[in-house]
């Protein structure tokens, strides 16, 4: 079957850039159609390259299925990449629902380029930005009632047994990360241009990338592009629009700086702790103690409460409850850093809790059942108990002063 016939009723868009043809696929991320249209377009052998909307996590979670079971929990919290963890589980048990209502797995046809790729024997492009880049460029440009609306919006991955008509058709355009914050997106400029905007400039800085970093004679002829539909104006748009593909993948790569009184925040409070405790000494001894007394206190009660909220081992809540006075006046280490690895080596997840993850991760009962994510929920609610009780303790002690 010819090309032509092939893409009838297909979203799609023709570039050529540097004498190479990219043939721009849109697919909806729930279709077996367009997983099939994938196989067929791959085993006419036009091809060369197969590019794919996917970075290099997302595509080893459609690829390896002891992802979890491999992964490294006390790195990944020492290095701070609970949240990165805990938000794709999220997606992935929100996929793996939708795969069991719908029978179609989301991604289905960006495996199945994945596999028709190694069966030709063809290069296999993965020019998405990285997940985790995203998520946090995402964060860093909203304001505070858009986070907000934000948290509680991906609480909506656990409330309903059933995925909606209209998360669905969100599906259709988009792929699991955007689709799913879609109706915030349509509202926020700055949602909109983080998951949608920047990605497509993304996309297309690494297509030519790609080709650029190639000798001329080693050069493709022909790059299928397998995208979300949603992505197909803004992708062709912006392959189309002159740039420097390093400079725009360094620049889109980059974290936005956090805002001064941010990075100063955390060591200002200590720095109004510790004055408040110095000037309650040199007033009185007794009173200099009685603010150390209402620190520990708070700091410690409050952690160990989001420490037992979040199912922990007793041990657990006492390290919490021993840490949080000392690492709230410390902004490079968090209580829930100290409560979640003492967790982990008290109660050190087998590997069958790797294996069900996925599964308990679907339902929000799963997070407190499984050892994995119980021990993400003891480092976010630990940490939460702590930041609470900085607020709480600085004010009290600021009215014993004066």
């Amino acid at each position: 079957m010819e090309l032509k016939e092939l893409l009838a009723g297909q979203p799609h868009q023709s570039v050529e850039i540097d004498g190479v043809n990219f043939l721009i696929l849109g697919t909806a991320h729930v279709s077996q159609k367009s997983a099939d249209v994938v196989k067929s377009l791959i085993d006419t052998e036009h091809f060369d390259t197969v590019a794919i909307e996917l970075d290099e996590i997302r595509y080893q979670a459609l690829t390896d299925q002891n992802r979890y079971r491999n992964m490294d929990l006390i790195s990944i919290i020492k290095n701070k990449q609970t949240g990165l963890i805990a938000t794709n589980l999220a997606m992935s048990a929100y996929q793996k629902r939708l795969a069991d209502q719908l029978g179609v797995e989301p991604g289905a046809e960006m495996k199945q380029a994945i596999q028709s790729a190694k069966d030709h024997n063809l290069a296999l492009w993965k020019i998405d930005r990285s997940v985790g880049i995203t998520m946090k460029r995402t964060w860093r440009s909203l304001g505070f009632l858009e986070k907000v609306n934000l948290i509680f919006g991906f609480g909506g991955f656990f409330d309903k047994e059933e995925i909606s008509e209209k998360e669905i058709e969100n599906l259709k355009s988009g792929d699991m990360l955007e689709s799913t914050f879609k109706d915030f997106s349509e509202n926020s400029e700055s949602l909109y241009r983080s998951l949608i905007d920047e990605r497509d400039q993304f996309m297309a800085a690494r297509l030519k990338q790609a080709v650029n970093h190639l000798p001329e004679n080693e050069r493709p002829k022909n790059v299928l592009v397998i995208i979300g539909a949603g992505h197909l104006q803004g992708l062709q748009n912006y392959l189309q629009q002159p740039m420097q593909p390093d400079q725009t993948i360094n620049q889109l790569n980059t974290l936005p700086p956090k805002s001064l009184w941010i990075k100063l925040l955390p060591w200002l409070i200590t720095l109004v702790i510790l004055s408040g405790f110095a000037w309650g000494f040199a007033t009185n001894k007794e009173l200099g103690l009685e603010l150390i007394k209402t620190w520990f206190i708070y700091n410690g009660i409050l952690s160990g409460i989001g420490a037992l909220v979040a199912g922990a081992h007793p041990i657990t809540i006492l390290s919490a409850m021993v840490a949080a006075p000392f690492t709230s006046l410390n902004p490079t280490i968090a209580a829930g850093m100290v409560a979640s690895l003492v967790e982990t080596m008290i109660r050190k997840p087998k590997v069958h809790d790797f294996e069900s993850l996925q599964a308990d991760a679907m339902h929000l009962k799963g997070w407190w059942k499984n050892p994995v994510t119980r021990i993400l929920l003891i480092f976010v609610l630990t940490n939460l108990g702590s930041a609470i009780a900085t607020w709480v303790s600085g004010f009290k002690i600021f009215n014993q002063l004066i």
